[in-house]
């Protein structure tokens, strides 16, 4: 196994561990958060379907149109929830990135695009490719601890405060900021390479 195969499996792990851990964090989180996790797991789970690889399951030439509808769904929800502010703007932008990498899939399954799937609009896939590239680099350096002389981490001012669900309070880890911070990243960097595989 190695080539594009590996790197399918690699982020089929990576999007399936991200989608897991936040959908964890839905059921543990109150409120905002809770929707804001439930985003994101639907978000990692799908990048994670969309990752397969083909020598596993070939999917029918309906199912893109499918996955296009759902995320479609999602965009309009998310579209609908901006204003409440949160992390919605930038579900809304990766839900559209997912219906407009699903749209070339399904042309090429129906012999629209020839064989490559090569139905993408380069300047499309130049401005997702560089608000991602802009989302990578803000969240990594969100990442990097502060001097403890300049106050704390700037991933400490993402409070834990709403972490609290019927369920009784989360395990430490699941509500760390850190791991949120890093799940998110984890779908940025994903979503950049599949940005560039179009």
């Amino acid at each position: 196994m190695h080539g594009p195969a590996l790197s399918a499996w690699l982020m089929l792990t990576l999007c399936g561990a991200s989608g897991a851990y936040c959908l964890l964090r839905a059921r543990r989180c109150a409120g905002e958060e809770r929707r804001t996790a439930a985003g994101e797991a639907v978000m990692g789970f799908g990048m994670a379907a969309m990752a397969l690889p083909a020598a596993v399951v070939t999917p029918p030439a309906w199912w893109w149109s499918v996955y296009a509808a759902v995320f479609g769904a999602a965009a309009v929800h998310a579209l609908m929830s901006v204003r409440r502010g949160g992390h919605h703007l930038h579900h809304l932008v990766g839900s559209l990135a997912m219906v407009y990498m699903a749209w070339p899939v399904q042309g090429a399954a129906h012999g629209a695009h020839g064989s490559g799937g090569g139905g993408s609009a380069p300047a499309v896939t130049a401005a997702l490719l560089l608000y991602y590239v802009a989302y990578v680099l803000r969240s990594g350096a969100r990442l990097v601890p502060v001097a403890a002389s300049m106050g704390t981490p700037a991933v400490a001012s993402a409070t834990a405060s709403t972490a609290l669900s019927a369920g009784g309070p989360a395990p430490a880890w699941v509500v760390r900021p850190e791991f949120t911070l890093v799940c998110r990243l984890s779908m940025a960097l994903a979503m950049l390479a599949m940005l560039v595989a179009l």
